[in-house]
């Protein structure tokens, strides 16, 4: 009985450390625990650091963002600048041959144009049929390109009455759209300089580009049409100065022949008396 009490002691002794180590008075280290703790933290930190650099990248973005979004302050008054005005052609009218061509010359209606060009220009007569018949065929060719230069020119210029009238006519409208652009590319309303809006803007001008150069071709190709007239025409002079001259050249061949052989013969059947 003496000798199981000590044992008893012992074991209770040792139960007791044992508690005392696992709930209050000790700690009880894991390494594993340990490590795995070491590793979550490390985890964290990359994680925290990852998170700074893309605040960082996300600031200067947006600092890139607002500083793209500024845009000129007072605009009208830095870059606003006053062109000159499309004007419509005026002329008196003395003898009432002149209103249609305004009017024609500055909308573009053709019926005007027609008129007004025939009222204002010298009328070209016709040649009588007797007259036609009694030319030789150089003669006739060189009235009938005469002629043609005469009408193609008409043509011509009623044409480029038409494109100047359309381009005039159309003026204010183009005017007005201009000065639309322009008054929303100076605008400081922040919905009309988006990025959305400025590309809209950038396009509409290209547009309006696009047609005043198509006016400008037409232009061009009017007044190439009335060149190229203009060359026909002084062909034609240049032309029948040297057909006149080789027609002069052959009636002088012509009759000093005929001068010659009639010399001849005389010479041949003259006797003295």
């Amino acid at each position: 009985m003496k000798k199981k009490i000590p044992a008893v002691v012992l074991i209770l002794i040792l139960s007791v450390g044992t508690a005392s180590a696992q709930f209050g008075s000790g700690i009880v280290y894991d390494p594993t625990n340990y490590q795995n703790a070491l590793l979550r933290y490390y985890q964290l930190q990359q994680h925290l650091i990852q998170l700074q650099q893309n605040v960082a990248k996300v600031t200067a973005h947006l600092n890139l963002a607002l500083q793209m979004a500024q845009f000129v302050k007072n605009m009208p008054a830095r870059y606003r600048a006053v062109f000159s005005q499309w004007r419509n052609v005026t002329s008196l009218n003395t003898f009432g041959n002149t209103s249609s061509w305004i009017s024609g010359i500055n909308s573009g209606l053709l019926p005007n144009i027609n008129l007004g060009y025939q009222r204002s220009t010298t009328q070209l007569l016709p040649y009588n049929p007797d007259q036609l018949s009694g030319m030789n065929a150089l003669e006739l060719a060189r009235v009938q390109s005469q002629y043609a230069s005469v009408e193609l020119a008409d043509g011509a210029n009623m044409n480029a009455m038409a494109t100047i009238g359309s381009i005039r006519g159309n003026a204010d409208s183009v005017q007005t759209q201009i000065a639309n652009l322009e008054q929303d590319s100076f605008s400081g309303d922040p919905t009309l300089n988006s990025e959305v809006s400025v590309l809209n803007k950038i396009n509409a001008a290209g547009v309006l580009t696009l047609r005043t150069l198509q006016d400008s071709n037409k232009l061009l190709a009017s007044l190439l049409e009335q060149q190229t007239i203009l060359a026909k025409q002084q062909r034609e002079v240049t032309t029948n100065t040297i057909n006149a001259e080789i027609e002069r050249q052959a009636s002088l061949a012509g009759n000093m022949a005929q001068v010659t052989s009639t010399m001849t013969d005389s010479l041949q059947n003259f006797r003295m008396p």
